[in-house]
Formats: structure tokens, C-alpha cells, sequence
């Protein structure tokens, strides 16, 4: 799943800590989203996006793997 995450977070001038705290999770959890090593839950998503007042589907682009 492709987010943008980063592009957000810069543009509102916040440090991967500072949305870590906002949406209670560890600077590490941001950085994973931000390299699309990790997924989020639909309530961390559902967090994420009312920081950037945006919709999950305006942030997450989800990619359907081909098997």
C-alpha cells in the first residue's frame, strides 16, 4: 500500500516524532508507513487522517498484489 504520509507530514511542517505523539504511536511505526514497510489499522489510518483533516482514501492508495 502506497501512502503520502511524508509529503504530508513536511508540508505541515511536523518531524516524524511530532506525528508519532499526535496520533499515539512510536517514531519508528512513522517511519515504517512512510517506506511502506508497514500497514496501518483502520483506526491508525482513521487517526492519521484527522490530523491532515483529509481521507484515508485521500492518503492510502491501496495496490492490489498480483499472485
Amino acid at each position: 500500500m502506497k501512502n503520502k504520509i511524508k509529503e504530508l507530514r513536511e508540508h505541515s511542517g511536523f518531524t516524524q516524532q511530532d506525528l508519532a505523539e499526535k496520533v499515539n504511536v512510536s517514531r519508528q511505526t512513522i517511519i515504517s508507513l512512510e517506506n511502506g514497510k508497514y500497514n496501518p489499522s483502520i483506526f491508525l489510518a482513521f487517526k492519521i487522517a484527522k490530523v491532515f483533516n483529509l481521507s484515508i482514501e485521500e492518503i492510502f492508495m491501496f495496490e492490489e498484489e498480483l499472485l
